[in-house]
């Protein structure tokens, strides 16, 4: 009973970092403004690394739950949405790696993975899923979208070009910069996530 009490707390102020830590995003000048960089994902993977994949989620889904009480949403939930799906493609693969041997190798391995998860399934689920609905919540046709891109990158003609060339550069960066702090972070952290 104590022990879950302890692991509830922690997933809850992992929680609350990450919501924080969303508050200071940032563009890349190279990509459509509407994506935006964010660290939360640090807080989700030390939690991940931490106490397992399980908790990596819960603090992933609160972080968004925190997100929409408090700030409430101006992407018509599609952001909240990319949000949570791609943070998880990214934070599970990293987590499952880390627990089945937890050294700075495991670890790297962990992150690669993810990184290269994440990159994947933001390439599917924004030509699915969420550029469409972008453009259908929002009222802007497909052209008005793939146009913002092709104002940055002449090379995106459509929307295959449009998650090849502004998404998937977006995701790599953000899984490499995520992970360097994760990595640089984590070992001075962990002794207060495994009290």
């Amino acid at each position: 009973m104590h022990s879950s009490v302890r692991t509830l707390t922690k997933i809850a102020v992992l929680s609350a970092v990450a919501f924080v830590l969303m508050y200071f995003d940032f563009p890349l000048p190279f990509i459509p403004s509407f994506y935006k960089l964010d660290f939360s994902e640090t807080a989700v993977m030390a939690g991940g690394f931490a106490m397992g994949p399980g908790a990596a989620v819960a603090i992933e889904g609160l972080k968004i739950l925190l997100k929409l009480l408090f700030k409430g949403t101006d992407t018509a939930y599609v952001g909240e949405l990319a949000n949570f799906l791609i943070g998880c493609a990214f934070v599970l693969p990293a987590s499952f790696m880390y627990r089945k041997e937890k050294t700075r190798q495991r670890a790297l391995m962990g992150l690669a993975a993810g990184t290269v998860c994440m990159t994947a399934v933001g390439v599917i689920i924004n030509y699915a899923v969420l550029l469409p609905a972008y453009s259908f919540f929002y009222q802007l046709p497909m052209e008005v979208l793939i146009g913002m891109g092709t104002a940055l990158i002449p090379f995106i003609t459509d929307k295959l070009t449009f998650v090849l060339l502004a998404t998937t550069p977006f995701n790599i960066i953000k899984g490499v910069l995520v992970s360097i702090v994760t990595i640089l972070l984590y070992k001075r952290i962990s002794p207060l996530l495994h009290s």
